[in-house]
């Protein structure tokens, strides 16, 4: 308990001094700044794979399982790895709802902030009682498995023009109904006064499309790392510190989402190699290192191939233009 006690006051801490210090007057962060937060974020995480080392080498931590301090360490990399990597959609997404909303760069930032806050908790939530199924009845695995081949199949046969339209969601629509909402902003506010009513702005409106979405996006993404590891701390900490990085990474990739886009099939074959591992786990044993030289593999392949159709694309355009 002192463990989780003192990880989620570091958390909230970090999150303190984000709002509070470096970020307290709301302005558009450059791709140099944003570079800079998303490598002191994956660094911090991995720095943490140390943390882990000792405390499952220790009495610290509730270690069922009897997780060897090597084997901890490896799981909660790969675990890291496939949120992280799981989180590029997430942030193609976000681009789609701040333009949706026409919501100024300047306090983006800000929305996604307070969009951690409550992903933390919804994560935390799901995080607990898919360890509690997957413990309590072993048959759940097949069910995740399942679930995850499901989503690969479906990212693979989906189409562009099935692009998700924030305003024609339910989500908006239902929260036009329990509030005013106006295309007004008014700074930072998530909310205005109009005639001495209450009217939500577009980065409150925002905020819960992102917070839904998110919700939605844990729905693949818990089952997939539960495919690594039912330890509650690994399957927590490696969520967190993706969460966390997930800011600085939208900052640094929004400009350049595009030279990214084949790094969805990536994501397909990552979570259709968890969900096989889900399926057979009882026939077949993928050590530690195995899962995670894949993992790292099918996101190292996928960003060369993309950033290659991208030089590619960009060489071809000047001959076009010529002609």
């Amino acid at each position: 308990m002192l463990v989780w006690i003192l990880f989620l006051a570091l958390v909230f801490l970090f999150l303190a001094l984000d709002l509070g210090v470096f970020n307290k007057t709301p302005h558009i962060i450059s791709s140099k700044e944003a570079s800079k937060w998303t490598a002191f974020w994956v660094f911090l995480s991995f720095a943490f794979s140390g943390v882990i080392y000792w405390l499952y080498s220790t009495t610290y931590v509730a270690n069922p399982d009897g997780l060897k301090p090597t084997t901890a360490m490896i799981k909660y990399i790969t675990g890291y790895l496939i949120e992280l990597s799981l989180s590029i959609d997430n942030i193609f997404v976000i681009a789609i709802i701040f333009a949706s909303f026409k919501i100024p760069q300047k306090y983006q930032h800000r929305v996604l902030f307070w969009g951690i806050l409550g992903a933390i908790i919804f994560r935390g939530l799901m995080i607990f009682f898919g360890v509690l199924l997957i413990n309590k009845f072993s048959w759940t695995t097949y069910l995740f498995g399942g679930f995850l081949l499901f989503t690969a199949a479906k990212m693979l046969i989906s189409k562009d023009e099935d692009e998700f339209q924030p305003k024609d969601s339910f989500v908006y629509k239902m929260l036009g109904k329990i509030i005013p909402i106006t295309s007004h902003t008014d700074k930072e506010h998530f909310f205005v006064k109009v005639h001495n009513n209450t009217y939500a702005t577009p980065l409150f409106v925002a905020l819960i499309v992102i917070e839904v979405m998110d919700v939605l996006f844990a729905v693949d993404s818990v089952p997939a790392i539960l495919a690594i590891t039912s330890d509650p701390f690994l399957v927590f900490s490696s969520n967190i510190f993706a969460i966390l990085g997930l800011r600085s990474m939208y900052f640094f990739l929004a400009n350049m989402l595009e030279k990214f886009s084949h790094l969805e099939y990536s994501l397909i074959a990552i979570l259709s190699f968890v969900g096989i591992k889900m399926l057979l786990h009882d026939f077949i044993e993928i050590p530690e290192w195995g899962s995670l030289g894949f993992i790292a593999l099918a996101l190292i392949m996928g960003t060369m191939v993309s950033l290659h159709k991208s030089k590619t694309k960009e060489e071809r355009k000047p001959s076009r233009d010529d002609e």
